[in-house]
């Protein structure tokens, strides 16, 4: 087994193990997806284990690429604070990040923590919206980075909009329907639902598969805060639709037997500002938080 690992092939390792796609790692990259395949082949006879279980429909980790995740990461954590420490000039400015409120519950702070020790001459400054203010604000200019959700590409009406940025996947997830545990709506009755306020995507995605199933539906709460909806979901308001990876504490997926239609995909995506600003000293520090997140984006959500 080879004693040292290749950091382009540990990145390759992780583009796919976050998007479980071949063909989704090779567009975040910017690579043939044949390029793809080859760097995972010798990375796993380097490790001497199978990294990935893979047919034709779908991607997953075995035991051993778990293993390699963890591994993964640290090497190139280091990698990069290496390359950083001697490349001379660092990123410094004012950064302007935009997240919506389901990822800063996760691990994100932690990255962001960890961004702003190694990049101590860089200003931080953190917008946390509905996934969909956060686009308009960085066509406008507003904001620089912007870590959100979008419908899958390959999904009827899903992609970015004329004037959005493709972006690059971070990790493909699930939309859900989650509630209190036991909860167990009743067919005969509209379904009581909990949502975000327009133009949020996880709200859009639920109401338009509702009825394009000619289920029967009624608003229970609407809050702007992820916090307050998890609250009245909890207290048993309705059901929401969220991601899989970030399902909230004291919240469960409800299971096939409640009867609900299949919500589909959903694609968490970075995207840069357009315009000079870009192209000015804020390329660095956006590149290199960029990396930050991908690096980390497994650990932004359960799996």
């Amino acid at each position: 087994m080879g004693s040292i690992f290749d950091p382009v092939q540990l990145r390759t390792f992780l583009a796919v193990a976050q998007t479980l796609s071949f063909t989704q790692a090779a567009r975040r990259l910017g690579v043939r997806q044949s390029t793809v395949s080859q760097q995972v082949r010798r990375l796993e006879e380097a490790a001497g284990r199978q990294l990935f279980s893979r047919d034709t429909h779908s991607v997953r980790l075995t035991e051993d690429g778990e293993a390699m995740l963890g591994f993964a990461r640290t090497i190139l954590e280091a990698h990069e604070r290496a390359a950083h420490w001697f490349a001379g000039a660092r990123p410094r400015g004012r950064l302007r990040f935009g997240a919506s409120e389901d990822f800063v519950l996760t691990r994100l702070p932690e990255v962001l923590e960890g961004f702003r020790r190694h990049h101590p001459e860089v200003d931080l400054e953190l917008t946390v919206e509905l996934s969909g203010h956060l686009l308009k604000r960085l066509a406008a200019g507003r904001l620089d980075l912007v870590l959100a959700k979008r419908h899958p590409a390959d999904e009827p009406g899903g992609g970015p909009g004329p004037d959005e940025p493709h972006g690059r996947l971070v990790w493909r997830d699930r939309l859900v329907w989650i509630g209190a545990e036991g909860t167990r709506p009743d067919p005969r009755r509209p379904l009581p639902l909990v949502l975000f306020p327009p133009p949020a995507v996880t709200r859009a995605r639920a109401l338009e598969v509702l009825e394009r199933h000619a289920r029967a539906w009624r608003v229970t709460c609407t809050s702007g805060s992820l916090n307050g909806l998890v609250a009245a979901t909890r207290a048993g308001l309705g059901v929401m639709a969220h991601a899989q990876g970030m399902i909230p504490p004291g919240l469960v997926r409800l299971p096939a037997g409640a009867g609900l239609p299949d919500l589909g995909g959903i694609d968490v995506v970075l995207l840069h500002g357009p315009g000079a600003r870009w192209e000015g000293p804020v390329r660095d520090s956006a590149e290199a938080l960029a990396d930050a997140i991908l690096a980390a984006g497994d650990r932004l959500h359960s799996g």
